[in-house]
C-alpha cells in the first residue's frame, strides 16, 4: 500500500536509500512497496535487488514535477518493461528539449498514471488513469462522487523514515533552495506526515473507503516490471549480423598481424587464433569492432590516441591498431585481458589529445544510433568541505566562521549549540547522494534504445547523459567505452608539426621500437632527465628511474605501475627497489611467487599480479579473482562480495596448509591496491607514450618544449618549461606583436613567448593581433597598432610593458607617454578605420628604465620572469656554494644550498604532516627535498621564491635528495618601480602559481624504511 516512496535519488528531498525501503516495508507488515523518485530511475536498479532478497515485490515508477517550482504533476508505474521504456521516454524527450512536463502525459500503453487529487481538479481521466489520497485527504473522500472513488488508489507518500527526520528533509530542501532553514517553510517542502506506517494502521486509517484500498491492490497486482540483470546490453552486432562481424573481425585481425609481425610469426599466429576463439564465445566481438571503427575514424583525421585499459592484453587490440602494446614482448597475462569465466567486455581506455577528444566525441554520437549513446553519468556525493559549508550556510553562519568549519577536522570546530548541529546533519550527509552529472570519459553504445533502461538528461556539455553512474551500468550489464583526453599526446602531435615547420624533418613518432631502443634517450631515462615527458617527469618518479637505473622499456613498464600510491602505501615500493638491486638478497614467501612473479621479484606490482595470487595461491577460480581485482582497483562497490571472496581466500589458503600470519600479509598486500594500481598493458601504454615524448625531448627539445608549453604543461607550472628550454639551448623573447602568436612559437631557437601567458590580456585580443598581422602585415609603429587593434589603454600598456613594441626601438616609457596622450578610446569600427591621422611626434623629456624593472614588468603580467634569474633579485648575495652536481659527493654531509621552489607535495606519515619540494639551483639542476614533520613544522614553506635550505645529503640507491633540517626564505630586493621602495609588489598570482595542495588528507600514511624491512622480514 505504500506505492509512492521517494529515496535519497529524489535528490535534496528524500531521505532513505533506495536499499532500506524493503526492509522498511517487511517491517511494518507491507508485501509490495513502490519508488518512485522524483524524475529519476536512478534508485530502481539497487531497489529491485534488495526488494528481491528481502521477499517484498517492488513496484516501480516516478514522480513527475516541474523541477523549478517543485511542483508534482503525476506519478508513473511501468506495468512491465515497455512501460518503464515509456516513462523513461516521456521524460526523456522534454529533459533533451530542455522543455518543462506538460500537465497531462501522453496516453501510454503500458503505463499507469495517478494524479494527485485536488477538490478543484476536472479532468476526465484515460483508462491507465487514477485519482490518487493520501491520509491528509481522507476528510474530503465522503463528499465525492462515487465515480471518482472508483477511480481512486491510496497514494500516501513516503519521503522520511520517522517524524523525527522532517527537519532533516527540511535541511536538504534549504540545502537546494539556498536559503536559510528558518524560511523552508515558504517553500515547496513534504508534509509532516510522509513517514511510513504500519500496514494495519494504514488499513484503519482508509477502513470506510474499501474501494480505494481494492483499487490500490488491483494496480500493484498489474505492475510487474522484472529486470534482467545477467545479460549484456552493449551493443551486440556491428554491422548487424553476428557471422558478419566474425567474419570482418577475422580479416582486420589477419591483415593487421601481417603488417605488426609480417608473415610466418608462429606465435603471434597462435595468440591470435585463441583470442578470436575467446572473444566470438564469449560474444564480445561488437565490442572490438566498435572501437576499431573509432580508431580508424581517428585515423582518417591524422589525430594521435593511445589505448589502453586490459584491452591493451589483447594482440587483436594490437593487430587492430587500437593500441601501440604488443603483449608477445612484454608477456602479458591473457586471462587479465579474457578468460571463460569473465562475463562482461574487455574495457579499451582510449586517450586523444585535449583539442581533438570532442571530435571524437561528436563522431561517436552521429556514428552509432542517437536512441541508444549516451554518456553514463555520476552521482556526486556530499564531500566534507561542500557539506560543511552547505550547512553552515542555511544555519546562518557568516564566511569566515563556514570557512573554519571547512578547512578543519570537526574535532578543532568551537563547540556551541549551532555547530553541535551541523556536525549532526553533516554526519547524516556523509556520502549522501548530491547531485547527477555525467561521466569524465564513459560512453555507453547499447543494442536496445537506452530508454528501457534510463531516462535521459542533457547537462550543460551537450551530452545526453543516462541517470546511473558506472556502479549500478556495470551491474545491469553494461561496459562503458572510455573516451578521454590527456595533454601528452597533444604535446607529441604538437612538436612533431614544430619541428617540421622550423626544420624541415618529417619525424615519424610511430617507430616505436626506434623509440624504445635508442641509446640516448635511454640514458635520459636513466638518469631521470624527463622534464616535460608524460607521466614520468614528476620528482617522484624521476627519483624512482634514478634508484632504478631504469634504461629499458621493461624496467620503465615496472616504474610506471609500481610507483602508483597503493604500491607505495603497502610498502612494496620500496622493497621493489631494494630487491631489483640485489635479487639474490631476498627470498619469496611461498615458490608459487616466484613462479608466477618471478620478473617483478616477488612483489605485486600490476593488477594481473592480483588475478594470479588469488588465483594460484589463493585458490580462487579465475571468475572469483578478477571479482577481487575488480574490488581492489575500485571498480565494484560490493562490500557484501568482497567479504564472501576474503572469507573464501582464507578458508583456501587454511585448506592448503598455509600459516595464517603468511595469509594475512599476502592479502594485506593484496588489499593495498585499492583504487590506484595498473594492469601491465595499461603500464605498458603509458610507457610507449613516455618513450615518444622522452625521444622528442632527447633529438628537438625546444620544439619539444614549446610543444608541452603550448598543451599547458604537466606536472610543473609553465615557468619551469621555458626554464628548461633556456637550458636546451633556446633564447626565450618576450612578446612581440610582429613576431608572437597566441601559442608560443619557436623560429630557428628563439622561442616567442605567446600572448595566451600575458596574465590580463583577452583572448580575443590575442587573437585579433595575430589575425591583423597576417592579413596586412608587420605593424609599423605603436600609432599602426592602435589604428588596427580595438585594445582598452590598461591592455595595451601590459604590452608595452612586456616590450612587445621593441621593434620601433623606443623605450618603454617613451611608449607609455604616446599612448596615453594619443589615446581617444576609439579607434576602430566595424567597417574599418574611422579617420586617418598623421603620426604625431611629441617632445618628451629624457625618460629611463633599469633591467630590474623590466624583471619586475615581467613578473607580474607573465607570473615568471625572462630577462632576470630569481637568484639575481635576492637582496643579499648567495651563501651556501653547494651544487647540485656536488651531492653525490658529499653523502651524509651536511650541507648549505640556495634554492628557487618549485613545488610541493604533501604526505602523511605516522608522525604527522611531511612535505617534499622539488627545487631549481643557480646553475639550473633539479633536486629535491624531505621536510619531516618536526623540522616541518619549525621551519615551514612561506610561499614560492628562493629559500636558504640546511639538510643532510642523502644518497638511496644512487639518487641524491637533502633531508631539510632547517630553510629560511630569502628576501627578493625591494620593487624599484614604486617611489616607496615599502609598496608590496602585485604578484600574488606568481605566489598562488606554486603546485601545493593543501586539501584535507585522508589517505593512510606511507610506511618507513623501518616498517618496510618488518613487512618483509628484511630486519
Amino acid at each position: 500500500m505504500i506505492i509512492n516512496c521517494k529515496s535519497w535519488h529524489s535528490l535534496r528531498y528524500g531521505t532513505i536509500s533506495p536499499e532500506a525501503l524493503p526492509q522498511i516495508a517487511t517491517r511494518l507488515g507491507y508485501e509490495a512497496i513502490g519508488l518512485t523518485d522524483i524524475n529519476t530511475i536512478t534508485g530502481v536498479y539497487n531497489f529491485i535487488k534488495a526488494c528481491k532478497k528481502a521477499g517484498i515485490k517492488p513496484v516501480v515508477g516516478m514522480e513527475f514535477r516541474r523541477n523549478r517550482a517543485n511542483e508534482l504533476l503525476y506519478v508513473g508505474y511501468a506495468t512491465n518493461e515497455e512501460g518503464f521504456r515509456e516513462l523513461n521516454q516521456f521524460l526523456t524527450d522534454y529533459n533533451l528539449a530542455r522543455q518543462p512536463l506538460p500537465d497531462r502525459p501522453p496516453a501510454f500503453y503500458h503505463a499507469l498514471i495517478v494524479y494527485p487529487f485536488r477538490l478543484d481538479a476536472k479532468r476526465t481521466l484515460r483508462e491507465n488513469e487514477f485519482w490518487g489520497f493520501r491520509l491528509s485527504q481522507i476528510n474530503h473522500l465522503h463528499q465525492l462522487d462515487q465515480r471518482i472513488l472508483r477511480r481512486s488508489v491510496v497514494l500516501q507518500p513516503i519521503t522520511f523514515k520517522h517524524p523525527e527526520e522532517h527537519n532533516f528533509h527540511k535541511v536538504l530542501r534549504a540545502i537546494e533552495n539556498n536559503i536559510l532553514v528558518s524560511r523552508i517553510d515558504n517553500y515547496t517542502i513534504a508534509q509532516a506526515d510522509e513517514y511510513p506506517l504500519p500496514v494495519d494502521e494504514l488499513l484503519h486509517h482508509f477502513r470506510a473507503y474499501p474501494q480505494l484500498l481494492k483499487n490500490t491492490i488491483r494496480l500493484i497486482d498489474r505492475c510487474n516490471f522484472q529486470f534482467d540483470f545477467d545479460s549484456l546490453k552493449n551493443k551486440q552486432s556491428y554491422t548487424g549480423n553476428h557471422y558478419s562481424d566474425k567474419l570482418l573481425l577475422e580479416n582486420l585481425a589477419r591483415v593487421g598481424l601481417t603488417n605488426r609481425y609480417g608473415k610466418g610469426h608462429e606465435a603471434a599466429e597462435m595468440r591470435v587464433g585463441k583470442e578470436l576463439g575467446i572473444i566470438e564465445k564469449l560474444g564480445f566481438t561488437a565490442h572490438f569492432l566498435i572501437a576499431w571503427d573509432i580508431i580508424r575514424y581517428s585515423k582518417s583525421r591524422g589525430f594521435y590516441h593511445v589505448g589502453r585499459g586490459s584491452g591493451a592484453n589483447s594482440i587483436v587490440s594490437y593487430c587492430l591498431g587500437i593500441t601501440d602494446v604488443c603483449p608477445l614482448e612484454l608477456n602479458l597475462y591473457f586471462e587479465r585481458f579474457l578468460n571463460p569465466s569473465r562475463l562482461s567486455p574487455p574495457d579499451f581506455d582510449i586517450d586523444w589529445s585535449w583539442r581533438e577528444r570532442d571530435d571524437i566525441l561528436e563522431y561517436v554520437f552521429k556514428r552509432f544510433d542517437t536512441d541508444c549513446t549516451a554518456f553514463i553519468g555520476t552521482i556526486g556525493t556530499f564531500k566534507y568541505r561542500s557539506t560543511f559549508r552547505e550547512l553552515g550556510k542555511v544555519f546562518g553562519l557568516p564566511k569566515p566562521e563556514i570557512d573554519k568549519l571547512t578547512r578543519n577536522y570537526a574535532h578543532h570546530h568551537e563547540d556551541n549549540s549551532i555547530v553541535r548541529t551541523i556536525q549532526k546533519y553533516a554526519l547524516k550527509l556523509s556520502g549522501f547522494p548530491n547531485m547527477r552529472s555525467l561521466h569524465s570519459c564513459g560512453i555507453l553504445i547499447s543494442e536496445r534504445p537506452l530508454t528501457y533502461y534510463t531516462a535521459l538528461e542533457m547537462p550543460p556539455k551537450g551530452f545526453q547523459t543516462a541517470q546511473f553512474d558506472m556502479y549500478i551500468g556495470e551491474d545491469i550489464g553494461f561496459e562503458k567505452l572510455d573516451i578521454l583526453s590527456q595533454r601528452g599526446i597533444g604535446h607529441i602531435y604538437d612538436c612533431v608539426q614544430l619541428i617540421k615547420k622550423n626544420q624541415g624533418i618529417d619525424v615519424d613518432i610511430f617507430d616505436l621500437d626506434r623509440c624504445k631502443r635508442d641509446e640516448k634517450a635511454n640514458e635520459h631515462l636513466r638518469v631521470g632527465n624527463t622534464l616535460g615527458c608524460f607521466y614520468i617527469e614528476s620528482p617522484a618518479m624521476r627519483g624512482l628511474l634514478r634508484k632504478l637505473n631504469c634504461n629499458n622499456y621493461e624496467t620503465l613498464v615496472a616504474a610506471s605501475s609500481v610507483i602508483r600510491p597503493g604500491v607505495a602505501q603497502s610498502g612494496m615500493l620500496r622493497e621493489y627497489v631494494r630487491r631489483h638491486h640485489d635479487p639474490a638478497g631476498f627470498t619469496y614467501p611461498h615458490p608459487i611467487f616466484k613462479e608466477q612473479l618471478g620478473e617483478t621479484y616477488g612483489v605485486m606490482v600490476f593488477q594481473e599480479d592480483v588475478l594470479k595470487i588469488a588465483h594460484h595461491f589463493g585458490g580462487l577460480d579465475l571468475a572469483d579473482a578478477d571479482i577481487l581485482r575488480r574490488a581492489m582497483t575500485g571498480k565494484k562497490k560490493s562490500t557484501l562480495e568482497l567479504e564472501r571472496i576474503k572469507k573464501k581466500f582464507f578458508e583456501n589458503c587454511a585448506a592448503r596448509g598455509y600459516a595464517d600470519s603468511l595469509t594475512k600479509e599476502i592479502y594485506r598486500q593484496i588489499e593495498s591496491f585499492a583504487g590506484y594500481s595498473f594492469c601491465k598493458a595499461h603500464s605498458a601504454s603509458y610507457s610507449v607514450e613516455s618513450y615518444q615524448s622522452l625521444y622528442l625531448k632527447v633529438y628537438y627539445p625546444i620544439e619539444f618544449m614549446v610543444a608541452v608549453i603550448n598543451n599547458f604543461g604537466g606536472f610543473y607550472r609553465t615557468e619551469v618549461y621555458f626554464h628548461e628550454a633556456r637550458s636546451a639551448g633556446a633564447c626565450i623573447e618576450l612578446p612581440c606583436v610582429n613576431q608572437s602568436d597566441v601559442a608560443t612559437s619557436v623560429l630557428g631557437k628563439k622561442v616567442f613567448i605567446g600572448f595566451q601567458h600575458i596574465k590580463s590580456l583577452p583572448t580575443k585580443t590575442a587573437e585579433a593581433i595575430v589575425e591583423d598581422r597576417q592579413s596586412n602585415g608587420p605593424y609599423q609603429s605603436l600609432g599602426d597598432f592602435m589604428d588596427r587593434i580595438p585594445i582598452g589603454i590598461e591592455h595595451l600598456e601590459t604590452l608595452i610593458f612586456l616590450k612587445a613594441f621593441r621593434f620601433t626601438h623606443q623605450k618603454k616609457q617613451e611608449l607609455m607617454v604616446e599612448a596615453r596622450l594619443s589615446y581617444t578610446g576609439l579607434r576602430v569600427d566595424q567597417q574599418g578605420r574611422l579617420f586617418e591621422n598623421p603620426p604625431q611626434k611629441f617632445a618628451l623629456p629624457p625618460l629611463d628604465s633599469t633591467a630590474i624593472e623590466d624583471g619586475f614588468d615581467e613578473l607580474e603580467h607573465l607570473g615568471f620572469m625572462v630577462s632576470y634569474s630569481p637568484f639575481e633579485l635576492l637582496k643579499r648575495p648567495m651563501e651556501g656554494r653547494v651544487l647540485v652536481r656536488d651531492f653525490l659527493r658529499l653523502e651524509g654531509k651536511f650541507v648549505e644550498i640556495t634554492g628557487y621552489l618549485i613545488c610541493i607535495k604533501d604526505v602523511p606519515t605516522v608522525k604527522g604532516l611531511m612535505n617534499y619540494g622539488s627545487w631549481i639551483d643557480v646553475e639550473g639542476r633539479l633536486f629535491d627535498t624531505a621536510h619531516f614533520p618536526h623540522d616541518l613544522k619549525r621551519f615551514p614553506f612561506r610561499g614560492a621564491g628562493c629559500y636558504r635550505l640546511f639538510g643532510k645529503v642523502v644518497v638511496e640507491f644512487g639518487y641524491p635528495s637533502l633531508e631539510i633540517k632547517k630553510m629560511l626564505k630569502l628576501p627578493m630586493i625591494d620593487d624599484p618601480r614604486y617611489e616607496d621602495s615599502k609598496t608590496t609588489l602585485n604578484v600574488q598570482h606568481w605566489k598562488r602559481s606554486l603546485q601545493h595542495d593543501h586539501q584535507v588528507i585522508t589517505r593512510k600514511p606511507h610506511p618507513g624504511k623501518k616498517e618496510v624491512d618488518r613487512l618483509f622480514g628484511n630486519e
